[in-house]
């Protein structure tokens, strides 16, 4: 175990009942005692980024605190996924569809390059449906190596991210 700090986790899903496989994801997530959860954004409604045609997403972001080392908090976040039916298969399309996907953005201050975790995420400062719902949480985040979040989401802007307040997500359902 490391030192606690802060986890910052972003769910998604385009697939099935997809605020519920957003919230099986919190719950999951939620019942580990070594991965505290404090918070968890508004829901967002986003179009797909890359990879083939497919529905919209819901998106949302988790902060957490645990000192569990980055990658065993990666296999909580696969296993979270494997719950809800992620197909991760080599015939699964890359950045297509998922039931849900819950991926590691940032680990303190953390740096890793190792191939099965690369931290911060290398993405994220160009996604609006990661850096919208971190600043929703946490109006005051930095992202590591990149700056605010608010100055980041500023640059990508908020085109084709909708707020849905009415599928909010619950801690400790």
């Amino acid at each position: 175990m490391t030192a606690p700090r802060q986890i910052v986790l972003a769910l998604g899903s385009n697939l099935g009942d997809r605020r519920a496989n957003l919230q099986a994801g919190v719950d999951s997530l939620t019942a580990r005692p070594d991965l505290d959860l404090p918070a968890v954004s508004a829901v967002y409604e986003t179009r797909p980024v890359g990879g083939p045609p497919q529905p919209d997403y819901l998106n949302a972001v988790l902060l957490a605190t645990s000192g569990l080392p980055a990658l065993q908090i990666l296999r909580l976040c696969q296993a979270a996924e494997q719950a809800v039916g992620r197909d991760r298969s080599p015939q699964a399309a890359r950045w297509g569809p998922r039931t849900l996907d819950v991926d590691v953005i940032a680990c303190g201050t953390e740096t890793s390059d190792s191939p099965d975790l690369t931290l911060p995420h290398p993405r994220a400062h160009q996604r609006a449906f990661v850096l919208a719902p971190w600043h929703d949480v946490d109006p005051a985040a930095t992202l590591p190596g990149h700056g605010p979040v608010a100055g980041l989401l500023d640059e990508v802007g908020l085109d084709g991210v909708t707020p849905r307040p009415e599928l909010a997500l619950r801690i400790g359902s």
